[in-house]
């Protein structure tokens, strides 16, 4: 009589999302488990090993689609981050609301991912896209901006609104605003000294500055066409960040990035490639921890990681990225590398400073679900600066000096080898 009842109390769990699907609206979890052993070998330092996820891109969460009608449809997804490694599962990521048509596009509401994070460059060029091969942060090819502002792994913007159009003729438009109260939210979530000047720590990535009555915000268009059996993409993007009031006060200005590239395949060829040019740096001074590859950069205790993407605090600076893939059966080919330069100057009056990479690897597909990933990344460094120049706990009027190398140290260049095993549900 018990296995009875519990086999009936069973299938009435499993009956009501398929009465809620019946009813128009349906429910779909979705995920991603990854595990990678890297070994990070810096200048001057032991190397180190480890077998965990420190880029974050194992992940679980929730879509929910309800029709409407007439094309109308209401959407919501609700999703989190892990370390496979570490069994931590405290990050949040994407959670929004909002309302889709085939028409007129997109709009979502809550927390989001920047336009140049999915939509133009970024993440969508990088297949070693949150491994420890990426191309951002501790790659130092790509913005890895805290704020989320930039393609970061694992940053998103809060309290943001997001429209996506629909394509016409070939062109598609993404914008992102985030309206200007970052005052009255603590970016750090933990009364750190730091907290009123810049983004980061576990899970609170995404406030950006600003001031009451202003507007953070993204914008990017993109082309596609197919030509006699290639594909182009083009696209482009402007990215603004407010400085706050207590960020003003200290000499910094609204930073301001501008984005141009483009993917071109053709058979088992896709060449692609970006630029950015990077101005009055505030979120692009600084790495989220899963760009930076460290549990927390700013933790003294961490010795694993580098942002090697970041400006100089305030200052101007610029970085390309470029990408060859070649498809052989199952397994993809990837080189690709570029550069960051972080141009004098800023509220810390750094010297110049540059870091240019390359990476070699393969990605091997065992289902539509399944793949192994490996490869091999250096990055050459060179930082005149003392460690402390690149830390933005050394702001004027800050007493703490954090010098751990998750703000890379003078001439740390840096080698990774890495294998991984990536399922998606």
């Amino acid at each position: 009589m018990k296995k009875k009842l519990i086999a009936l109390a069973a299938a009435g769990a499993l009956a009501a999302p398929v009465v809620a699907s019946a009813q128009g609206t349906n429910v779909t979890l979705f995920g991603r488990a990854q595990a990678e052993y890297s070994l990070v070998d810096f200048a001057s330092q032991p190397s180190q090993g480890a077998l965990q996820d420190n880029s974050r891109s194992s992940r679980w969460g929730l879509q929910v689609t309800e029709d409407l009608g007439n094309g109308l449809k209401a959407n919501a997804r609700l999703e989190f981050g892990l370390n496979t490694g570490s069994g931590s599962a405290t990050t949040p990521r994407e959670q929004w609301v909002g309302l889709s048509h085939s028409h007129w596009g997109d709009v979502r509401f809550g927390r989001l991912q920047s336009p140049f994070k999915d939509f133009a460059g970024g993440m969508t060029i990088d297949p070693f896209a949150y491994t420890t091969l990426q191309a951002n942060g501790a790659g130092g090819t790509m913005t890895g901006s805290a704020n989320g502002m930039g393609s970061g792994a694992n940053t998103f913007v809060n309290s943001a609104i997001r429209y996506d159009s629909p394509s016409i003729e070939g062109f598609t438009f993404s914008g992102i605003l985030m309206p200007g109260d970052a005052n009255s939210l603590n970016p750090l979530q933990n009364g750190s000294i730091i907290s009123g000047l810049l983004p980061g720590g576990l899970g609170s990535n995404g406030n950006t500055g600003g001031r009451n009555g202003e507007f953070d915000g993204q914008g990017a268009a993109k082309y596609h066409a197919d030509f006699m059996g290639m594909g182009l993409d083009i696209f482009g993007g402007y990215s603004r960040d407010n400085a706050s009031g207590l960020q003003k006060s200290m000499g910094l200005r609204t930073e301001e990035i501008w984005r141009v590239g483009a993917s071109w395949a053709w058979e088992n060829f896709k060449l692609s490639g970006q630029y950015e040019d990077v101005n009055n740096a505030l979120g692009a001074a600084t790495c989220s921890t899963a760009a930076s590859l460290t549990a927390n950069p700013l933790d003294s205790g961490l010795v694993s990681g580098q942002c090697n993407s970041a400006m100089n605090w305030g200052g101007d600076g610029n970085l390309w990225f470029a990408s060859a893939q070649y498809r052989w059966g199952n397994t993809t080919l990837v080189a690709q590398g570029g550069m960051t330069k972080a141009h004098a100057g800023g509220v810390n009056n750094a010297q110049a400073r540059k870091a240019d990479s390359f990476t070699v690897g393969a990605i091997h597909n065992l289902s539509k679900r399944t793949s192994v990933f490996g490869g091999y990344q250096h990055v050459y460094v060179t930082n005149p600066n003392a460690a402390a120049i690149n830390d933005l706990a050394t702001a004027p009027g800050a007493t703490v000096n954090y010098s751990a190398p998750g703000y890379a140290p003078p001439g740390s260049n840096r080698s990774t080898f890495t294998i991984g095993l990536r399922h998606n549900f």
